[in-house]
């Protein structure tokens, strides 16, 4: 069974993520902040993480960086599921090292798809 962290500030968006993919056979790990989902990571080593940007504390940008940046970490895709929808953001959070950028609001094919993708 293939392990998703779920990065987001919001225990709304937490909830709805997590019973979608546990509806469809995905173990979830959940973390409210980037600091917090790099301890998780290293810790747990998730199959794929979804990093929100927006967060008190460390945002997903950084966190993403960090996790790309650790040996421990860097094999785990990223996909970022931000409210940010400019161009230069979906371009700067694949910078730092997400291998998909999706726009809230997601919907449930959108999201399988991503983390199925990510899993290869």
């Amino acid at each position: 069974m293939a392990v998703v962290l779920i990065v987001d500030d919001s225990p709304t968006e937490q909830h709805v993520m997590a019973k979608l993919l546990g509806g469809h056979g995905f173990e979830t790990l959940l973390a409210s902040d980037g600091a917090e989902a790099i301890s998780l990571a290293e810790r747990q080593r998730p199959d794929v993480i979804l990093m929100d940007i927006v967060m008190p504390g460390m945002n997903g940008y950084q966190a993403t960086r960090r996790l790309a940046q650790n040996p421990a970490t860097a094999s785990i895709p990223v996909v970022m599921i931000t409210a940010k929808n400019q161009e230069i953001d979906r371009i700067w959070g694949l910078r730092q090292g997400a291998v998909r950028y999706l726009m809230k609001p997601v919907g449930d094919r959108e999201l399988l798809d991503a983390v199925e993708a990510s899993l290869g």
